[in-house]
C-alpha cells in the first residue's frame, strides 16, 4: 500500500469513525497497519487504534497498539538520524541514532538495530572516525547472520557495502573490493537501483585509491547516471568529489574546479555543509598549487566557518574533527571529541554544552 492510498484509507477510517461507526473504523485502520510500509501513516493510524481502543476501555488492545507503536518510534528516530546526518547536523543525528538504537534493545528487534549499526557506521565514516565506522556494520553483519534467515537479503547487502566503505577509507583495499562484490551481487539480483549506485560508487573511490583513474571514471559516470535516475542528490555530491580528486591525480585542475561547482550547487540546495566544507578544502588545495592567494585565503576562511557551524570541533584541543582518522568519544550528550583528549583531561561534564549554556555578557 503506497503513501497516497494509506492516506485515503486513514482518512476513511476517521470518516467512519466520526460516524459512530467504530467497528469498521477500526478494520479500515488494521488492514493499513497490515499493509502500508509508510512509516508516517502508519504513525498516524496507530494513534487512531490507541484512541479508539480507550474510549471504548479495550485496554489490552490499546497496550498492543502502544508497543507497535514505540517500535515505529525507533525507525521515526533513525529516519530522522539519516535526514540530520544529510544535513551535517551531527549531534542531532547521533542523539536520533541512539535513541533509535534504544528502542532496538528495548524491543529486542533485531532488524532496527541492524539498520541502525548501518546508519552509525556511515556517520563515523563521514567523521572519520574509521574504526567505529567499521564496528558498526560489522556488527550488522553479525546480526544478519545470527538473526537474519527470514530477512529480505537487501540487510546483508547493506552491511556489506558499510564495511566495504570503513575497508576502503582504512586503505585495506582487498577487503573493500572484496565487501563491495558482494553487495553488488544482491543488488544485481533484486533490481536495488540506490545501492547499485552506491556500489559503483564505492568501486571508483577503490579505484581512485589505487591510482587507476581510468577505471575509476567510467565507475562514477555509470555511479552518476543512477543517482541522477533515482533523484539522489546527496549521492551526486559525493560522485563529484571522488572525479574532482581524479582530476586532481591527474594534475587537470581546471576540469577539477568544473566538477566543483556543480557540487557546490547541489550541495547548497541540499543544505549539505559536510559537502561544503569538503569542497573549500579541495579548493583550497587546488588554489595553493596554482599560486592564486586571494581564492585560497578565500577557501580557507570559508572552510573554517563551515567547521564552526557544524561544531566539528573538539572542544578540548580545539582541533578540527574529521580532517583526519580519528578515534572519537561521545559524550550523553552527543557532543563528541577525540578520545585522546577524554582520555588526557577527562571531564565532569561537556565543554560544549558549559559553553553554550554561558549567556552573552558572561564572557
Amino acid at each position: 500500500m503506497g503513501q497516497d492510498q494509506t492516506k485515503q484509507q486513514i482518512e476513511k477510517g476517521l470518516h467512519l469513525y466520526q460516524s459512530n461507526q467504530t467497528e469498521k473504523a477500526l478494520r479500515v485502520w488494521m488492514r493499513v497497519l497490515e499493509k502500508s510500509a509508510d512509516p508516517a501513516g502508519r504513525f498516524r493510524v496507530l494513534g487512531c487504534l490507541i484512541t479508539a481502543h480507550a474510549e471504548m476501555g479495550r485496554y489490552k488492545d490499546m497496550l498492543k497498539g502502544t508497543t507497535v507503536s514505540l517500535q515505529l518510534n525507533g525507525q521515526v528516530s533513525l529516519s530522522m538520524g539519516n535526514a540530520f546526518l544529510g544535513l551535517s547536523i551531527f549531534q542531532k543525528a547521533l542523539e536520533c541514532f541512539e535513541k533509535a538504537l534504544r528502542y532496538a534493545h528495548n524491543n529486542d528487534d533485531k532488524m532496527l538495530e541492524c539498520r541502525v549499526c548501518c546508519s552509525l557506521g556511515n556517520f563515523y565514516a563521514q567523521i572519520k572516525d574509521y574504526e567505529k565506522a567499521l564496528f558498526f556494520p560489522c556488527k550488522a553483519a553479525e546480526l544478519v547472520n545470527d538473526y537474519g534467515k527470514g530477512w529480505s537479503l537487501k540487510y546483508r547487502a547493506m552491511s556489506q557495502y558499510h564495511m566495504a566503505v570503513a575497508y576502503r577509507k582504512l586503505g585495506r583495499l582487498a577487503d573493500a573490493m572484496d565487501c563491495c562484490e558482494e553487495s553488488m551481487k544482491i543488488a544485481l539480483q533484486h533490481g536495488d537501483r540506490p545501492l547499485q549506485a552506491l556500489c559503483l560508487l564505492c568501486f571508483a573511490d577503490i579505484h581512485r585509491n589505487r591510482k587507476d583513474v581510468q577505471t575509476a571514471f567510467p565507475r562514477y559516470d555509470s555511479s552518476m547516471s543512477i543517482m541522477t535516475e533515482i533523484g539522489n542528490r546527496l549521492g551526486l555530491i559525493q560522485v563529484l568529489l571522488g572525479v574532482t580528486k581524479c582530476w586532481m591525480i591527474q594534475k587537470e585542475l581546471d576540469k577539477a574546479l568544473e566538477s566543483i561547482e556543480k557540487a557546490q550547487e547541489l550541495a547548497e540546495g541540499l543544505g549539505n555543509k559536510l559537502g561544503l566544507l569538503k569542497l573549500h578544502c579541495l579548493c583550497e588545495r587546488i588554489y595553493r598549487t596554482k599560486g592564486q592567494q586571494r581564492e585560497l585565503r578565500d577557501h580557507v576562511v570559508k572552510f573554517h566557518e563551515c567547521v564552526e557551524e557544524m561544531e566539528l570541533y573538539c572542544g578540548m584541543c580545539g582541533e578540527s574533527i574529521g580532517e583526519k582518522n580519528n578515534q572519537l568519544q561521545a559524550l550523553p550528550c552527543s557532543h563528541f571529541f577525540h578520545l585522546k583528549c577524554l582520555q588526557a583531561n577527562g571531564t565532569r561534564g561537556c565543554p560544549n554544552c558549559r559553553r553554550l549554556s554561558v549567556k552573552p555578557g558572561y564572557v
